[in-house]
């Protein structure tokens, strides 16, 4: 069974066992259970179910593996022959989540 959903503002199509990189759930540890509810669509055995917008009674549950800051971006700003350059970088903070059931009730 496969499930698109959308989460921390990106949408994924998962199954179980599959592992995502997404914005960090805010207030949460290693180890704790999420359910997402917005699943938009599902695909069991061929058969594929829309939602408007979501499907109802499905839900997707992952458990976060780690919690941690994603790898340094860099913004390089410059205007030439200004004398006008800017170095700054950003780390996102992220979750580590594996998808451990698909459910639809």
């Amino acid at each position: 069974m496969k499930a698109t959903i959308q989460t921390q503002g990106s949408q994924f199509t998962v199954q179980k066992g599959d592992i995502l990189f997404v914005n960090r759930y805010p207030d949460t540890n290693e180890g704790d259970q999420v359910s997402i509810d917005q699943v938009l669509m599902l695909v069991d055995e061929g058969k594929a179910t829309f939602g408007t917008p979501t499907v109802e009674g499905a839900t997707v549950k992952a458990k976060i593996l780690e919690n941690k800051k994603d790898k340094k971006i860099i913004i390089f700003k410059k205007k030439r022959r200004q004398g006008y350059k800017r170095r700054k970088g950003h780390r996102q903070h992220i979750s580590v989540v594996q998808i451990e059931s698909i459910d639809l009730k």
